[in-house]
C-alpha cells in the first residue's frame, strides 16, 4: 500500500491551555493559531496540534518522539532556556545512550512526555 505520507499530526490536549501555549512558544516552536482554543505548533516540517482539553489518563499516557540532528546541541540549548524554573511543572531529563541511539526527556506542563533523540543511524 503506497500511503503517499506528507505529515503527521498528532493531537495532544493542555491542562492550562494558555500556560501550555507559552511553554510550546518558549521552547521555539512556531504558533498557527486556529481558533481561541486551538493551535498548530510547528518546527520546520514538522507539527503537532494543541487543544484546550485535558483528560487526566490521555495526557499522562501522551509521548511524543521528535527526532533532532544534534541531540548534545538541542540538550545545550534546552538547558539555557531555563523552562523549569518558569514553568514549575516542567521536568527536563538528561540524555541518556542507548544501543539505538541517544535522547533526552521534556515532561510539559500538563504531563505530556516529550522525546528528543538522535539514532545511531537512518530508521
Amino acid at each position: 500500500m503506497q500511503h503517499g505520507s506528507k505529515s503527521i499530526r498528532p493531537f495532544i490536549g493542555a491542562k492550562d491551555f494558555e500556560r501550555s501555549r507559552s511553554f510550546y512558544n518558549d521552547l521555539g516552536f512556531n504558533e498557527v493559531v486556529l481558533a481561541p482554543n486551538f493551535s498548530y505548533f510547528e518546527s520546520g516540517k514538522v507539527g503537532f496540534y494543541l487543544q484546550d482539553a485535558y483528560v487526566k489518563d490521555w495526557i499522562d499516557n501522551t509521548m511524543i518522539f521528535m527526532e533532532v540532528e544534534n541531540v548534545s546541541e538541542f540538550w545545550s540549548q534546552l538547558i539555557q532556556l531555563n523552562l523549569s524554573a518558569k514553568y514549575k511543572e516542567v521536568k527536563l531529563v538528561p540524555i541518556k545512550d542507548l544501543d539505538w541511539g541517544r535522547e533526552c526527556f521534556v515532561h510539559d506542563p500538563s504531563g505530556v512526555l516529550w522525546h528528543f533523540g538522535e539514532f545511531n543511524q537512518q530508521r
